[in-house]
């Protein structure tokens, strides 16, 4: 078990993706994101393999949750700045993790 202190040291933020590209040289089916998370923190990006649920036109806009405070990470020929967060369905697919209502972007997850 993790205290909440730990817990505490996971920086979640909301952010609007504003711009989406192909990634056709990652080994596995993805996409490239750019996420608003307001002011504080900027546009930052991220690869992830979302791509049997969603497409390029339907993300734009769409606010996502996604931890800020890791480490840049090097994912093929990309750096990927922040982790987008979501849960598999049923058929294994990634569902992006985002709020029901539309929120102030770089608002932490309490």
């Amino acid at each position: 078990m993790i205290s909440y202190e730990d817990f505490l040291k996971v920086d979640i933020r909301v952010g609007k993706i504003i711009n989406v590209e192909e990634f056709p040289t990652a080994k596995k089916p993805a996409l490239k994101l750019f996420i608003d998370f307001g002011l504080e923190i900027g546009t930052k990006k991220t690869s992830a393999q979302i791509t049997h649920l969603y497409s390029k036109e339907n993300l734009i806009g769409k606010q996502v949750l996604a931890v800020v405070n890791f480490p840049p990470k090097q994912v093929g020929s990309f750096m990927s700045e922040v982790l987008v967060l979501g849960l598999s369905n049923e058929s294994n697919a990634i569902v992006l993790a985002r709020p029901d209502q539309e929120v102030p972007n770089g608002q932490k997850l309490h």
